[in-house]
């Protein structure tokens, strides 16, 4: 198979983009909006950037007549939580990510439990391992998506999901976004140690 992205449109790049680079974290970023209407959404085209600042970035799609929630209320506010999905939050995640209208709360139609956030005014999952509190930093149009950029202000993570004081995946249990309806589940992880290499010799040791 060969692809020239020339030759394609946009839902068969969509497609083939998003069933190669598997699998991919889950964003599920909860959000308010100035109305005080509770939001939230997962996003897969998610990373983080930085560690000092803390930085992670989001990428939403662009629907310039009628903006997705969750960038609305970035914009708006200047807060978002990205909270981190496992297991157990799977089905609910999934079904937030209908087109619910905007004055409806997702953590209503998913069952999803706000918590109050320490830093910042939109709630976290509490159904969630890992809160990450973010305040919005910049936005980026780029191609067909907005990137959000945002800083790490606060951080709540479950004693359970710890090795050592270290995130352990494995009690993590995290959800990866795979192609299509599909999903990736955590069962097993491999570990490799770097090589440790002089950088003026070029010898490892």
């Amino acid at each position: 198979m060969i692809l020239d992205p020339q030759g394609q449109d946009r839902g068969a790049l969509y497609r083939f983009l998003i069933t190669v680079i598997v699998p991919r974290p889950i964003a599920f970023v909860s959000t308010r909006s100035r109305d005080g209407v509770s939001n939230v959404a997962p996003f897969s085209y998610f990373t983080a950037i930085s560690d000092t600042p803390p930085y992670v970035g989001v990428s939403i799609g662009d629907r310039a007549a009628d903006p997705k929630d969750t960038l609305r209320n970035i914009r708006d506010t200047g807060e978002f939580v990205i909270n981190i999905v496992n297991e157990p939050m799977m089905d609910a995640m999934v079904r937030t990510s209908g087109n619910w209208p905007a004055n409806v709360s997702e953590f209503g139609v998913s069952g999803l439990t706000e918590k109050p956030s320490t830093r910042v005014q939109p709630p976290g999952v509490a159904e969630s391992p890992v809160q990450l509190e973010c305040r919005f930093v910049q936005e980026m149009a780029l191609g067909s998506s907005f990137f959000v950029v945002g800083e790490v202000v606060f951080a709540h993570v479950r004693e359970e999901v710890l090795t050592n004081g270290v995130v352990d995946p494995l009690k993590l249990l995290p959800v990866g976004r795979l192609g299509g309806d599909l999903f990736s589940l955590t069962r097993e992880v491999a570990g490799r140690p770097r090589p440790r290499v002089s950088r003026t010799t070029g010898l490892e040791g």
